[in-house]
């Protein structure tokens, strides 16, 4: 079976978790011959490509047009306005271009209207023009492919599957990975939510990385309850050797590690450390990423006089993270919303005792990580102080955590997806 999937990231060029997970999930299909075109908008060409193949949306030569966004989610179809939504064209071929009204005329003068786009692939301010220009490439990739399903990871891409199905009649499956409830609260961005919404609505089958995600696709998003499925993610340790790190301190070490944003609760880890450093002073609290809430935690920090105890290393990556692990004694992550979390799977897996939020999907599948309510500082106060206070409960933690994490893997995850994938082709 041949799948074309649509991603905006992917290992070693990763700002989260979504390229972890979308390499682990591709290597795991490979092993149920699944055969996988991955399209990402800039590639380094460092990829690994016995996982799939790779496509660089900044190579591909499209034809430009002018798309409305808001029509194309309502009814799928290219409709020309008086937009600038193409850039480098003159006068005349804009004009040219908002004259045109079908595909087949655009194909016409597909000799005037070729062009690449360079991508950047990052989360910056001119995001939503690189999703617009992406979902171009797209319909030209999937026009000149062939391919059984498609396969399009977050709302990044749901463009992009929506194109690709419009041109192709394949069936689309678009996987949730995260919300905009899950990164801004309630007070979310109309245009992300009306591209999810529209992805989700547009697709044959909606895959949810949790339950808790699955709940709010079905009560926030208004989707039919029978096409979503959850598959919950997995940890891939496969080449991962073990990593020893020297300390130059006694001191307990507790670790967040996770973009400083809302949605990941950098503040409830600094209140529950003032609380833990009030009953004892032979820990240290290190808060390792990088976000929105940088600026803000540092400053609650300095106000709460805890600076001497509390260290803030910046965005890391690769055998860095592989590093703090290694250095830290207990691992926190008091996520207000996380549709999953991986990185407590990567901590027990190197032997760390983890304190997760209840409000997290990888709570549904852990027993050996102690769950806590997201808003509840005293309780987290309470279970830190304890895992670097009594080495037993610690040890309990650890040796049962490490086994339950090994059978957490990316091949179980591939086979659920793989049925999937006949599921929607069969229904074609």
């Amino acid at each position: 079976m041949k799948i074309l999937m649509f991603g905006w990231e992917f290992p070693p060029h990763i700002s989260g978790g979504l390229g972890t997970a979308c390499y682990g999930l591709t290597k795991g299909l490979v092993k149920t011959d699944t055969e996988i075109l991955f399209v990402v908008p800039k590639a380094y060409g460092d990829e690994d490509t016995n996982a799939a193949r790779f496509v660089n949306a900044s190579d591909v030569e499209t034809v430009g047009t002018q798309i409305e966004l808001e029509k194309l989610w309502g009814n799928v179809s290219f409709i020309q306005i008086d937009s600038t939504l193409v850039p480098y064209v003159d006068e005349k071929e804009f004009n040219l271009c908002a004259s045109l009204e079908t595909v087949e005329n655009i194909e016409k003068h597909k000799d005037i209207f070729r062009h690449k786009y360079s991508f950047t692939g990052k989360y910056g301010a001119n995001l939503m023009e690189e999703v617009a220009r992406y979902a171009l490439v797209a319909a030209t990739i999937a026009k000149n492919n062939e391919f059984d399903v498609i396969h399009a990871h977050d709302w990044l891409t749901y463009a992009a599957g929506i194109m690709a199905k419009r041109v192709s009649n394949k069936p689309l499956v678009v996987h949730v990975h995260a919300t905009e409830f899950d990164r801004t609260g309630e007070n979310v961005n109309p245009n992300v939510f009306n591209i999810e919404k529209q992805g989700m609505e547009y697709a044959d089958k909606v895959i949810t990385v949790s339950n808790l995600t699955r709940n709010i696709v079905i009560n926030k998003y208004g989707i039919n309850p029978k096409k979503v499925v959850t598959v919950h993610n997995a940890v891939d340790f496969q080449g991962r050797e073990e990593i020893a790190a020297e300390r130059s301190i006694n001191d307990k070490v507790i670790t967040f590690l996770g973009r400083i944003t809302y949605q990941k609760g950098p503040e409830y880890f600094i209140e529950a450390a003032y609380k833990v450093l009030e009953r004892c002073n032979n820990v240290r609290f290190v808060m390792a990423g990088s976000g929105d809430m940088m600026k803000k935690m540092v400053r609650r920090v300095a106000k709460l006089g805890i600076g001497t105890r509390f260290h803030f290393t910046g965005f890391l990556k690769g055998e860095e993270v592989q590093q703090m692990f290694a250095l830290s004694d207990v691992y926190v992550m008091p996520s207000v919303s996380e549709p999953f979390g991986i990185s407590p799977l990567e901590a027990m897996r190197s032997n760390i005792p983890v304190i997760i939020s209840k409000q997290s999907g990888v709570s549904e599948v852990l027993k050996y990580a102690i769950k806590v309510d997201f808003w509840d500082v005293d309780a987290m106060a309470d279970l830190m102080y304890g895992l670097v206070t009594y080495p037993s409960l610690s040890k309990f933690f650890v040796k049962n955590g490490q086994a339950e994490v090994n059978s957490l893997k990316w091949e179980n995850a591939a086979v659920k997806i793989r049925k999937i994938y006949e599921q929607v082709a069969n229904n074609k």
